[in-house]
């Protein structure tokens, strides 16, 4: 298993690989033409591309908390699913990343979902031993949009496949869920931004501290590739703001001298931002131990 972290500041970051699965190129890439889009990540022969699912856990030296940004899609998939996303497990499981890094489900305190899609959020449930549905993190706060939480609960005919009630219901039960709006913090130095483009209310957790800028980039930008300013996702309920949001936060993130933790690139942990000739540009690739 790939092992990665970095401490900065009050903060201690660790990679946390939940498993891989592949989605269609072309919803990944919209109106980008294939011929551009598989040079940079190839298709298989059913023209899907492999995909991570990238979770980050921040430890808090100030605070105690330990906090798992979004936990990958589970195992609860009946056959005709594992076909179509054929889910693996290359790196192991969720939980296997966090035992690799001295961590258990029970030692979590803060689950903050970027948003509720499946393959963000499939990791909170597991059906036990009896069959029955079950919360795999017994002390987890989970926090999420306040206004994505209405569109999880209410959404369009488009993206209602995206959202499983066998992962939010039971999170619903729990009477532990917290709802975060535009100006909150988590804590000092551990914030969030809002895009709505992908999805209503999508939060992008952003980490600050000692001159040091890292975001959680999430589905505003899936993959390296998806830093250049056309390449928008088909799977994006707005296109035309995510093309809004992501000329506005690239650059800031760039003067800022922003890193970027990708969450479904399956090569790319880690990017930096440079300046091309039009617009901004993916840089260089490392991991959270090269920081």
């Amino acid at each position: 298993m790939k092992l990665s972290s970095v401490q900065k500041g009050p903060f201690t970051l660790y990679t946390i690989e939940t498993g891989r699965f592949k989605l269609d190129g072309g919803a990944m890439f919209g109106v980008i033409p294939k011929p551009m889009w598989e040079k940079k990540i190839p298709a298989d022969d059913q023209n899907r591309i492999d995909m991570a699912m990238r979770s980050l856990l921040v430890k808090s030296e100030k605070t105690g908390r330990l906090y798992l940004i979004d936990n990958g899609s589970g195992d609860k998939f009946n056959e005709k699913m594992s076909a179509i996303y054929d889910f693996s497990y290359p790196y192991g499981t969720l939980q296997d990343s966090l035992a690799a890094h001295g961590f258990s489900p029970d030692d979590v305190t803060d689950i903050i979902f970027t948003h509720l899609h499946f393959d963000h959020c499939g990791g909170t449930t597991r059906f036990n031993k009896a069959g029955e549905l079950e919360l795999v993190f017994k002390n987890a706060n989970y926090w999420v949009g306040a206004k994505h939480w209405a569109t999880a609960n209410s959404p369009n005919v488009r993206e209602r496949a995206s959202f499983f009630a066998q992962n939010l219901e039971p999170m619903r039960l729990s009477k532990r869920m917290k709802f975060t709006r535009e100006g909150d913090e988590f804590e000092p130095g551990f914030s969030m931004t809002f895009v709505n483009g992908h999805s209503e209310g999508q939060q992008l957790p952003v980490i600050r501290t000692e001159g040091f800028s890292l975001v959680f980039a999430a589905d505003l930008i899936p993959t390296a590739a998806h830093v250049s300013l056309p390449w928008v996702m088909g799977y994006d309920m707005r296109p035309a703001d995510t093309l809004t949001e992501k000329e506005q936060l690239l650059k800031q993130w760039h003067d800022e001298g922003c890193y970027l933790f990708l969450e479904h690139d399956a090569t790319h942990e880690v990017i930096t931002l440079v300046q091309g000739k039009r617009y901004i540009e993916s840089g260089e690739s490392i991991t959270l131990s090269d920081l």
